[in-house]
C-alpha cells in the first residue's frame, strides 16, 4: 500500500514529544507499506539531522520554514478565522510538492499527524484520509489564556476558539480522526462532527528506557522536558517556589535536577536556588532519571500524554504528577504512580517515596509492569492498524460502492475483505 504521511515536526531523530509519536507511526507503517513523509524543518542542522529518516521510510519531502516568513503568516491570520498557529506550519513550497506528489502517485492512504498539517490535504477527496490530532491543541491554547495576563490572555483565548472551530471543520473532511488519550477523544466527540473517531496511546521504547544497573540517590528528584515550553517552565517555577521548600524543610539535602533543552531565562534563574540544578540540553536523559528516587510532572497545563511519565515508569522510577498529567497515561493513581494537586500534597507524596524504600520499590515494579502491558509501541500500533483498516473499508463503501466480500488494502499488508 502507498501511504503519504504528513507531520508538523520533522520526525527524525525521534526526540521530544512532537516527534516521537510520528516517528513510530512511520516506522511501523513502513514495515509493510511504501511510505512517503512530508514535513518541515527550521534550520540547516535540523535538515542534516533529519536525513537519517531515509532508513525508516521510502521517501520524504522536506522543506525549510524560516522564522520571518512564518511569523508574517501568523500575523496575517490574526484578522481571519484561520488559527495563527496554522501559519507557523505552512510552507507554500511544501504545499506545492504535496499536490504534485498526490497528482503523480496513486496513494492508497493519507495520514496526517497534528491538525496544523491538515490544510495541506483537507480538500483531497479521492484518497482515504486519517487525521491524528494527537492532542486537541485548542484546549491547550484556551488553558494558556488562564495563566497569562491581559492582553496576552485575550490573544491565547482567541487562538483557542479559532482552533476549536478549525478542528471541528477539519474533522469533517477526514474518514477517521484519532487522538492519543480517551480524554482527548471525549473533547473531539464533543464537536459532534459525525466523523468516525477513536484513540490509540503513545508508547515507549522499553529497551531504550529500562531500569538502570546502579543504585539510585534517595535525595534526588528530577524533572525532564523541553524548558522553553511554557507548561514546563510554569510548573517548575511554581514547584520551586511553593513545593520544594516544604520538602527541603524535612530533608535539607534533597536536590532537584531540571533536565531539558533550551531553558528559558526564568528557568535558568531557578538554578541559583539552593538544591536546584538546571542542566540544559543533555545527550541522554536516562542517567539523570535512573539515579533519581522519583521524577515529577507537576503540570498545571497538560494535554494528551506526557512522554516523560511513560519513560520514567519504563525505567522503574516512580512518578509524582498532577491529576491532569496522569489523565494522559493508562495507569491507576496510587497503584502505578502518585498524583497531587497542591504544594502540600506534592511534598507529602514525594516524601513518602524518598523516606520509604519499600514504597518506592513497589511503585517502581508496578509502573514498569504497566508500561509493558499498556504502553508498548507494539500494543499501540496494533490499535492503529485496526483503525486504519476501518478507515479503508469505510472509504471503499462510501466512495466506490463496494460489494460485500470485496478486497481492499490493509494497513498490515495483504488485503481485507469487506
Amino acid at each position: 500500500m502507498r501511504i503519504l504521511f504528513l507531520c508538523h515536526r520533522f520526525p527524525f531523530p525521534p526526540k521530544g514529544g512532537a516527534k516521537i509519536r510520528a516517528f513510530y507511526m512511520i516506522q511501523h507503517l513502513s514495515r509493510r507499506n511504501e511510505v512517503t513523509v512530508a514535513s518541515l524543518v527550521r534550520s540547516a542542522q535540523e535538515a542534516s539531522d533529519g536525513e537519517g529518516l531515509r532508513d525508516h521510510c521510502s521517501n520524504y519531502l522536506m522543506e525549510r520554514v524560516r522564522s520571518p516568513a512564518a511569523l508574517l503568516r501568523m500575523v496575517a491570520r490574526l484578522i481571519t478565522r484561520q488559527p495563527s498557529s496554522f501559519g507557523y506550519f505552512w510552507s507554500p513550497r511544501l504545499a506545492q510538492r504535496v499536490r504534485e506528489a498526490i497528482a503523480t502517485n496513486k496513494y492508497d492512504l493519507i495520514v496526517v499527524h497534528c491538525s496544523s498539517m491538515a490544510p495541506y490535504v483537507n480538500e483531497v477527496k479521492n484518497v482515504p484520509k486519517v487525521l491524528d490530532f494527537c492532542d486537541m491543541d485548542s484546549q491547550k491554547w484556551l488553558a494558556y489564556g488562564g495563566f497569562k495576563s491581559f492582553p496576552l490572555s485575550l490573544g491565547f483565548y482567541q487562538e483557542g476558539l479559532k482552533l476549536q472551530m478549525a478542528e471541528a471543520d477539519l474533522a469533517r473532511k477526514f474518514e477517521v480522526c484519532t487522538c492519543n488519550t480517551q480524554a482527548e477523544l471525549r473533547t473531539l466527540l464533543g464537536y459532534n462532527t459525525n466523523t468516525q473517531a477513536d484513540w490509540f496511546p503513545n508508547g515507549v521504547d522499553t529497551e531504550r528506557f529500562q531500569p538502570g544497573s546502579e543504585s539510585y540517590d534517595p535525595d534526588t528528584v528530577s524533572f525532564v522536558g523541553r524548558m522553553d515550553y511554557y507548561p514546563n517552565e510554569e510548573c517548575m517555577v511554581d514547584f520551586c517556589q511553593n513545593t520544594l521548600p516544604l520538602i527541603r524543610a524535612r530533608r535539607p539535602n534533597v536536590e532537584l535536577i531540571i533536565v531539558g533543552a533550551d531553558p528559558s531565562r526564568r528557568v535558568r534563574r531557578l538554578g541559583r536556588l539552593g538544591g536546584v540544578t538546571v542542566t540544559g540540553s543533555v545527550p541522554e536523559v536516562q542517567p539523570y532519571v535512573q539515579r533519581s528516587a522519583v521524577t515529577i510532572a507537576p503540570l498545571n497545563i497538560a494535554r494528551g500524554t506526557q512522554n516523560k511519565i511513560l519513560e520514567s515508569l519504563a525505567m522503574g522510577v516512580p512518578v509524582v504528577c498532577s491529576t491532569l498529567a496522569a489523565g494522559g497515561v493508562d495507569a491507576t493513581p496510587g497503584e502505578h504512580l502518585l498524583t497531587a494537586s497542591s504544594p502540600r500534597e506534592y511534598a507529602n507524596a514525594i516524601l513518602r517515596i524518598l523516606e520509604d524504600p519499600a514504597q518506592r520499590s513497589r511503585l517502581a515494579r508496578a509502573g514498569r509492569a504497566r508500561v509493558l502491558s499498556h504502553h508498548t509501541w507494539e500494543h499501540s500500533m496494533t490499535k492503529m492498524d485496526a483503525i486504519i483498516d476501518r478507515c479503508l473499508a469505510s472509504f471503499k463503501r462510501r466512495y466506490e460502492g463496494s460489494e460485500p466480500a470485496q478486497e481492499i488494502p490493509s494497513a498490515k499488508g495483504g488485503r481485507l475483505r469487506t
